[in-house]
């Protein structure tokens, strides 16, 4: 099968252009640039009149529930949401239920994949205390790095103590995998929420929550991860930076030649980049997630370091929950909200408020993580990769409940109106989601990296 997308304008390693894409089965056959359609044979013509085309979006952090928490969410439903949401490729995080931390919990991640996932995936395998050994029984061509909580998680994942962070950070750095790390300190988490319930009772409204999963908290996590990774030589991702003080924390990676980042790099993720301590009266415990939405300032320093060089991705830390588990204050209400669907659109709002440029979102959100995980032959809109293509226009809507295709059924953006739409996402040469209609039968492929 050869498809040509014609018609649009393509946006590409720094580049806004009028250009037409050759695909044939599952991989780019050509960039061809000019306005001018090239001749040929195809058996699928795409039109991209007033258009822009993408590199499938790559969504390095996400929580899709399964196994074992099934009621929230599954493969199948948040992949679902990914490609409403544009989103290609996805990177899945290990606190399910078992936790990915033994190859044979891998293997059973992927194996489920194998049969619901619609869009492509892999999955971050996780530290414990004890498992550090075990990261050479993984075939590294699988997984993107390993993923390790230095704070209070869900799914009882947190490693604390000397000797178990050394020899993650030491081993990794040995084996040459990426580690990504959740970076809050739990003592300082811990003293300040009875701190709290000493003051406001059992439950302390969310509003405090910024207050609980302070500052200090992820600023004296981040620091030590720092330490740990210059120590070893180990290769850091900070996941979900929310202050702008762990921002202080990172080199600038504007001056890096393409292809390379600093030792350490940090993620941005969209709840910290569009929410604020001052939407909790509005929204309350929907915005609660870990780490905690801060004030406005550092909200503003996530911003600018999207174009700084300080922020490397933008993930979404997708985290559906029931609206039941969405219920009460800081201690009762779950942390963590879906947005895997919504990441694209709201950064294009975000383009058009003048925070980036378009060039830059695509290389946070597909360039970047492409590079720095080591994906294999995904990432960029050139000949012989595989095509995964998003496409998006212009064109105002509103986020209504049905609209949403997360199992949970519900998002702190209902009612708000985006003024980008996916019109298309296209994974391996497939048009998975097209004008809301999917192939539900579709079936995307396990990536594959530093191969």
């Amino acid at each position: 099968m050869r498809t040509i997308i014609e018609n649009g304008k393509i946006v590409n390693e720094g580049r806004v252009s009028s250009a037409s894409l050759i695909i044939d089965d599952d991989r780019i056959e050509q960039v061809v640039t000019g306005k001018e359609v090239p001749r040929g044979n195809y058996d699928n013509h795409v039109d991209a009149t007033g258009c822009f085309v993408l590199p499938g979006i790559i969504d390095e952090h996400v929580h899709f529930r399964e196994p074992g928490m099934t009621q929230k969410a599954d493969i199948e439903s948040e992949s679902r949401a990914a490609a409403w949401g544009g989103v290609t490729t996805y990177f899945e995080m290990p606190n399910t239920n078992p936790s990915t931390t033994t190859p044979e919990a891998l293997a059973d991640k992927m194996d489920r994949a194998a049969r619901t996932s619609h869009v492509n995936y892999s999955f971050f395998y996780g530290a414990t205390n004890r498992n550090a050994a075990t990261f050479k029984d993984i075939d590294r061509t699988l997984i993107p790095g390993i993923k390790l909580f230095m704070g209070a998680s869900t799914g009882g994942m947190l490693v604390e103590g000397e000797t178990a962070l050394d020899a993650v950070f030491e081993t990794c750095a040995d084996l040459r995998l990426p580690l990504m790390t959740h970076c809050e300190d739990s003592s300082i988490i811990n003293r300040n929420m009875a701190r709290m319930v000493a003051r406001y009772g059992e439950d302390p409204a969310v509003r405090l929550h910024p207050l609980i999963r302070s500052v200090r908290a992820c600023m004296a996590s981040s620091s030590l991860a720092v330490e740990l990774a210059k120590r070893y030589g180990t290769r850091l991702h900070i996941a979900h930076i929310s202050t702008q003080q762990e921002l202080a924390l990172l080199e600038s990676n504007t001056h890096f030649m393409d292809g390379a980042f600093p030792l350490i790099t940090g993620e941005a993720v969209i709840s910290h980049l569009l929410f604020c301590s001052d939407d909790y009266d509005r929204l309350g415990a929907l915005i609660k997630c870990n780490p905690a939405v801060k004030a406005v300032s550092h909200r503003r320093a996530l911003r600018r370091a999207l174009t700084n060089g300080r922020i490397t991705c933008i993930g979404t830390d997708h985290a559906p929950h029931l609206l039941s588990d969405k219920q009460g204050g800081c201690r009762r209400a779950a942390s963590g909200m879906p947005m895997v669907q919504f990441s694209l659109v709201a950064m294009l709002g975000l383009v058009d408020r003048g925070v980036l440029s378009m060039e830059r979102m695509v290389q946070l959100m597909c360039h970047n993580p492409a590079r720095l995980f080591e994906v294999k032959d995904r990432g960029f809109l050139r000949k012989g990769y595989k095509a995964d293509v998003t496409i998006v226009r212009r064109r105002p809507w509103v986020l209504t409940q049905s609209d949403i295709q997360s199992k949970c059924g519900w998002s702190p953006l209902v009612g708000q109106r985006f003024d980008w739409q996916v019109v298309r996402t296209i994974c391996n040469g497939h048009t998975v989601y097209h004008e809301g209609k999917m192939d539900e039968d579709y079936i995307g492929e396990a990536v594959r990296f530093r191969c």
